[in-house]
């Protein structure tokens, strides 16, 4: 059986957030036995392309209404993934030294044209075509009924939905971007009177997935316009909850920090990677140290993050660091607070893989008060190095996390408030002072197995259920 991914981002090529994550592991997970399972994405102008080689394996021209734009398919040579990796090079709109813009809807219709006439010419068609958020939400209408796709009107298509915030909305006015259809199906593109390719993804594709199971039931109340749609569809959509590559994140063998670690031996590996961050950001070592590693925009509570922070030094022993970027006005906060509470707190605004790593690594807490996380990996990387995670009860985190006074091993607040998220850090604080039961609870959390395996096999389940009546 064969499958295409399609997506806008794939680690280790282009990364912005999970969705990166995600297509970058689970393809290699279900590459084994009769499953052979390739992405497609843009070709950008960033380190990982101008560092490696590519080869042109087809050339095209799409059109754009009245504009025309030449395109290759290149594929990746010289190294293993895991998959088979292909990239759409459109110079005038895809290469480019970002993922997103604000001129996305022209860039992202083209990359979805130039993947499908790929698609078309093969001479071996996928089994299924699996898509991933808004990016390639017009995907699955164009081959159920656009004219030159007709050849794959009958290859089931999965959709999954990582983040509902972000839809593609675009106005009716530029429907002539994309490719010629009967205009009686236009009902299938529109949604509040514009375009709106993830609600077209909803009702086109055979199934419509979410990253957790817990995402997909708060869909049905809370998606950004989309509640009564995804009510209607409910009977094709299911939560598979994501894992993480437990290759690329396991303390044993990573090369990106200080000392390898298992979870025998956690507490003193941990130890020196707390040690090299507290001296590098000059912090006490003494001290829990607690950690947030992302974007800095309200879904991930970041506007709470100056009171919250400010509260819990001025009345806590506790070190904080931080690693993100993203609203100006909380990162000039951030940096503020640096001034405010040397030796307590610091931050690295941007973003750094190998030092992301090393908090993982010697962080005793991770933050995470989101207001809307569809699965979260932060916190699956975060058990995987025995630092205990302090989330928001939504999602994928309620999924994925048990309350310390449940039995579990984290922390849990569901009023994502100052008040609740620094109760939060409040009780990890306690915590922290018995040391025998950090260390039970180090060893516990980095044994559970977040890997892809299972979350892959669900996946290749529910394309066998569809192949069978293609």
């Amino acid at each position: 059986m064969k499958i295409i991914h399609i997506s806008a981002e794939c680690y280790p090529i282009a990364k912005v957030g999970g969705l990166a994550d995600v297509v970058g592991a689970l393809p290699k997970y279900q590459n084994r036995g009769e499953i052979t399972s390739q992405v497609i994405m843009p070709f950008y102008n960033n380190r990982y392309t101008q560092e490696h080689r590519f080869k042109s394996i087809y050339k095209g021209t799409l059109n754009l209404g009245t504009e025309s734009f030449k395109f290759k398919i290149l594929i990746l040579e010289n190294e293993n993934l895991g998959f088979e990796l292909y990239l759409v090079d459109i110079p005038e709109l895809l290469f480019t030294d970002y993922v997103y813009s604000e001129n996305d809807t022209k860039r992202f219709i083209s990359f979805q044209i130039a993947a499908l006439d790929w698609i078309l010419q093969n001479k071996q068609l996928p089994d299924i075509i699996h898509c991933h958020d808004h990016h390639t939400g017009l995907i699955s209408f164009l081959m159920s009924h656009a004219n030159k796709y007709k050849k794959l009107k009958d290859t089931p298509s999965v959709f999954t939905i990582h983040n509902a915030q972000y839809q593609g909305w675009f106005s009716h006015d530029n429907i002539e971007l994309i490719p010629s259809f009967p205009l009686s199906h236009i009902g299938l593109l529109d949604w509040d009177n514009n375009i709106n390719p993830l609600a077209t993804a909803i009702k086109c594709s055979w199934r419509v997935t979410t990253v957790s199971p817990s995402y997909m039931e708060e869909l049905k109340v809370k998606a950004n316009g989309l509640e009564s749609l995804i009510n209607s569809e409910t009977q094709k959509c299911v939560g598979i909850l994501n894992g993480i590559d437990t290759k690329v994140w396991d303390p044993e063998l990573d090369d990106m920090i200080e000392a390898k670690y298992g979870f025998e031996d956690c507490d003193s590996g941990k130890h020196v990677s707390k040690i090299w961050l507290c001296e590098e950001f000059g912090l006490n070592s003494e001290k829990p140290l607690f950690v947030f590693i992302g974007r800095l925009v309200e879904e991930k509570g970041a506007d709470l993050f100056y009171e919250v922070f400010d509260k819990a030094l001025k009345n806590l022993d506790i070190s904080i660091l931080l690693l993100g970027s993203g609203n100006k006005m909380v990162e000039q906060q951030m940096k503020k607070l640096t001034s405010k509470y040397p030796k307590m707190y610091n931050a690295f605004i941007g973003y750094d893989e190998a030092l992301s790593h090393k908090m993982y690594a010697g962080a005793d807490y991770l933050l995470m008060p989101s207001r809307v996380e569809p699965c979260g990996l932060n916190q699956m990387y975060s058990l995987r190095y025995g630092t205990i995670p302090i989330v928001n009860k939504i999602g994928g985190l309620k999924d994925t996390v048990v309350d310390i006074s449940e039995g579990g091993f984290g922390f849990l607040h569901t009023e994502n408030t100052v008040k609740g998220i620094f109760n939060s850090i409040k009780r990890a604080t306690q915590f922290y002072s018995d040391s025998s039961k950090i260390k039970e609870t180090r060893k516990t959390i980095m044994q559970i197995d977040h890997s892809w395996d299972e979350s892959a096999q669900q996946y290749i389940n529910l394309y066998k259920s569809l192949n069978q009546y293609s």
